[in-house]
């Protein structure tokens, strides 16, 4: 037993392995990758369900903060009295008969490509509530903390070649983006700056100042000797060598040349980096879709503000029109490359605001109705999903909630959503509760 606690927890009573390979710290918790990876094994299924080969091998979950405006994005109401629709234009798109804000004319020349939900729907107005809402596919609970979508796909689905299979840019948007019950080894990769800054750098992707490849390779072989030695002193090796498989992982993913060749935003040529817009939105989807291209399986990337209690015409024409930008040309580099087919797009936020404009020109929190859009990856495209009511304060028809859409997002992956995950205590606990595959949303 003393064994087997040492090596779920990287630690010996001896040698502390961690200090062997030091590489970085991931996210602050003082991990270096080799208990990175090497956490990503400690995983019990209840439930015995194979998965499948789904529609979608990666997804790309643009994260917008904050509860953005359904009304000043994808479900404008040009026939509301001023006072709920406000005071900006809504313009035609590329769908007969629909219509999206003014500030989004390049994602509408590209609508035929997308599904825009307008009947998405719970029942949290909190910030933090409507968050975990979203990134989970569950209400929050005090009982037990529920893994985000991407840390789900890194357990089931774990990593191709030496990629991390869950990314976030530029960092992790909120703690409910980790691991939740399954334990931080399947928690993101975050990169640690924004790609964005003349300065940009990834973490942990470059050797510690003062190793270089030379003594890289030394350190990798003292690790292997004093390994078999361990070997040797324990009964039982077989956890040891699937220890020195994870450090292995993250010897590669530092060593792989096409590993870090992924996160060099700088190879893109300066013409693709300018379609996309040299802004936060802009070279952050790029990255996100160099990452997919690579085989990252899940890339979570989070951008502006859309808290908009005051004077939200002003606040959606500094933050909407790069998105805009950003957004179309991700869709149409996806489905240049041959990639759209086998990507989920996902844009969200955790609520939308409310049907009428305040006293101070915003919108306030409002769950009961919002929009999601949807591309790729085996959705439909060219759609509109469900409908909110004349004033956009609740769902008309096909409303979607929070579990349903998960379900969908993971049967997309291959993921069977009603499988049991162990959570502490030995308590099966389903990827989803209570969800179902909205098939009317797939291709």
């Amino acid at each position: 037993m003393e064994a087997q606690r040492a090596a779920l927890t990287g630690q010996h009573p001896v040698i502390d392995r961690r200090s062997i390979l030091q590489v970085g710290c991931l996210g602050g918790l003082g991990l270096s990758l080799g208990s990175f990876f090497r956490l990503q094994a400690a995983r019990a299924d209840a439930k015995a369900f194979s998965h499948f080969e789904g529609s979608a091998r990666s997804v790309i979950h643009i994260w917008l903060p904050g509860g953005w405006a359904q009304q000043e994005t994808f479900d404008p109401k040009p026939l509301a009295p001023v006072e709920y629709r406000g005071d900006m234009k809504a313009i035609d798109t590329a769908l007969p008969g629909v219509q999206f804000n003014e500030l989004l004319s390049k994602t509408a020349a590209i609508a035929d490509r997308l599904t825009v939900v307008r009947s998405m729907t719970h029942g949290e107005a909190a910030h933090e509530r409507g968050t975990h809402n979203m990134f989970t596919g569950y209400r929050p609970s005090p009982a037990l903390t529920f893994p985000s979508l991407g840390s789900v796909v890194s357990h089931e689905l774990g990593p191709r070649a030496a990629l991390p299979p869950y990314v976030c840019i530029p960092r992790v948007p909120a703690p409910d983006a980790g691991a939740g019950y399954l334990g931080s080894g399947y928690g993101p990769f975050s990169i640690g700056s924004d790609p964005a800054d003349d300065t940009f750098k990834v973490r942990d992707l470059a050797l510690p100042s003062g190793v270089d490849g030379p003594r890289f390779a030394t350190r990798q072989r003292l690790r292997d000797v004093v390994g078999r030695h361990f070997q040797r002193l324990e009964e039982s090796a077989e956890n040891l060598a699937a220890m020195d498989a994870f450090y292995q992982r993250a010897y590669d993913l530092v060593s792989s040349a096409d590993a870090r060749a992924a996160f060099d935003i700088a190879a893109e040529p300066a013409a693709m980096r300018d379609r996309y817009g040299r802004n936060q939105a802009g070279q952050r989807m790029l990255l996100a879709r160099r990452l997919v291209e690579a085989g990252v399986r899940f890339v979570t990337l989070s951008y502006g503000g859309w808290d908009m209690h005051q004077k939200i015409r002003d606040n959606m024409t500094r933050t909407l029109p790069p998105f805009d930008q950003a957004f179309a040309a991700l869709i149409t580099d996806l489905e240049q490359r041959g990639l759209l087919a086998s990507t989920l797009v996902m844009v969200s936020s955790e609520f939308g605001r409310t049907p009428k404009i305040n006293n101070d020109a915003g919108r306030d929190h409002w769950p009961k109705v919002f929009s999601v859009v949807l591309a790729g990856g085996g959705i439909r495209a060219g759609q509109v999903y469900g409908s909110s009511d004349a004033i956009a304060a609740e769902p008309a028809d096909r409303a979607l909630s929070i579990e349903d859409l998960a379900t969908t997002v993971y049967h997309c992956l291959g993921i069977v959503a009603e499988k049991e995950l162990m959570a502490p205590g030995n308590r099966p606990i389903e990827i989803v509760d209570g969800g179902s595959v909205r098939k009317d949303l797939l291709a």
